[in-house]
């Protein structure tokens, strides 16, 4: 299991890129399964998550190439759906939780998927009733067999149909999407999700020869076509790396530029750090942060406590919290952190009260953080990362503590950052990977 070692209190000078987003890497990929036809998507991040669900494509059966670095073609011609009985497709889709997004496809086009209970980051229950609900909607049949921990999905004509999700899911609104596009007749999906990368997907399809139209707001009606063709795509940069870039430069007090950020896409990302005191200019489709020796929490107009909680998109993206959380113990005043989706996300912030943060843990869901400004300087520690973007706020933190820190696991950290010991030491800091 490798390690991050981590010398502190090093300020980071320049501009860094940010990679391509993650999330719309696992949708877009899962849609090359609905046609035949080369497809063609670029600014690939080159990430455990992505990485994995590209060889498992590979395993069943799309002719994958890679024409640059960043830049592949799927040709799923000839799916082997044998495969989807292996032990090997068992073990490789269980572990990776992006994995559930194939059924949409697969049901779509070939009318049956299989697909293990899906895994991913461990922080807390993360349910599949929409994805499911919505697809048996379309005349898919699903059955769980339990021993096995495997769902086998049945959907031979699917007929489309007016839905309402019980919760805006990103990766299940994409799921239905998908399913939608090739079913007879009309769907109606209201309260989907409506994030960028899901915008990025409908318009992605729309090229493939799909007809979605509501992009961009939270009914989507898409009439079924016989097939779709073959496309290219490019992946926007990850909103998520473009924020954490952001905290990272305030934490350490340091000024960097963060270069090509689909500014216009970042929702309300800017002005969420901007009310923890974060100077941020924008510059073009660039992102400058000015070194601060410190910066100061906003309160509300009334003068009541700052929170700052996740919502479905345009809101806040529930990704970023761990990051606004660290962040804000180097902050001057106090602010609640709300994390309203996932109950066991905060549960890393016992780690940096053993760095001295200072941090009340109200519940699974709440956190106040109390913002010592130059007066909190962080012990290094050693850590264990939980999941993805925990890592990443305990990888900033041990950047701005006094001394040493080791993180274990950074495995989970891979997932989602593209050499981020690499091209944050190419900035000034000092990450040693054991």
């Amino acid at each position: 299991m490798a390690s991050f070692k981590i010398e502190g209190g090093r300020k980071l000078q320049g501009s860094i890129t940010p990679q391509g987003a993650k999330n719309e890497a696992l949708q877009v990929i899962c849609a090359v399964v609905l046609t035949p036809e080369k497809v063609t998507i670029s600014n690939i991040p080159q990430i455990l998550d992505v990485l994995n669900l590209i060889k498992l494509l590979k395993n069943l059966g799309v002719i994958v190439e890679q024409l640059d670095e960043n830049t592949y073609s799927f040709q799923a011609s000839n799916i082997n759906l044998d495969y989807l009985y292996t032990e090997e497709y068992y073990k490789q889709s269980a572990a990776l939780r992006g994995s559930v997004m194939l059924v949409g496809p697969l049901v779509a086009r070939y009318g049956k998927a299989i697909i293990p209970k899906p895994g991913g980051d461990k922080i807390g229950r993360r349910r599949l009733d929409t994805h499911f609900i919505g697809i048996q909607k379309l005349g898919a049949e699903f059955e769980y067999d339990a021993d096995k921990k495997i769902y086998r999905i049945k959907g031979e004509k699917l007929k489309g149909s007016y839905m309402l999700l019980d919760e805006a899911s990103v990766t299940g609104t994409a799921n239905i999407l998908m399913t939608s596009v090739l079913a007879e007749g009309t769907t109606t999906i209201y309260n989907a999700a409506c994030e960028p990368y899901l915008q990025q997907l409908s318009k992605m399809l729309n090229r493939m020869g799909a007809k979605i139209s509501g992009i961009g707001s939270n009914l989507l009606t898409i009439e079924g076509v016989k097939s779709l063709n073959g496309c290219e795509h490019k992946l926007l940069p990850d909103m998520i790396e473009v924020g954490s870039f952001i905290g990272m430069a305030a934490m350490t007090g340091s000024e960097i530029t963060i270069k090509n950020v689909a500014y216009d896409e970042l929702g309300i990302i800017p002005d969420s750090f901007r009310r923890l005191g974060i100077k941020i200019e924008q510059q073009g489709d660039d992102i400058y942060i000015p070194q601060q020796d410190s910066y100061t929490i906003e309160s509300f107009i009334d003068g009541s406590i700052m929170t700052i909680a996740d919502a479905p998109w345009p809101g806040l993206t529930p990704d970023l919290l761990s990051v606004f959380l660290v962040v804000a113990t180097k902050a001057v005043g106090s602010v609640l952190i709300h994390q309203k989706m996932f109950e066991s996300r905060l549960f890393f912030v016992d780690k940096l009260i053993d760095m001295g943060a200072q941090i009340i843990l109200c519940d699974p869901h709440r956190a106040t953080v109390i913002g010592l400004g130059n007066n909190l300087h962080l012990r290094a520690a050693k850590m264990t990362s939980p999941d993805i973007r925990a890592g990443i706020a305990l990888l900033i933190a041990a950047m701005a503590a006094d001394g040493t820190s080791i993180i274990d696991n950074i495995d989970q950290i891979d997932r989602g950052y593209q050499d981020i010991d690499k091209r944050l030491n190419a900035l000034g800091a000092k990450i040693t990977r054991i």
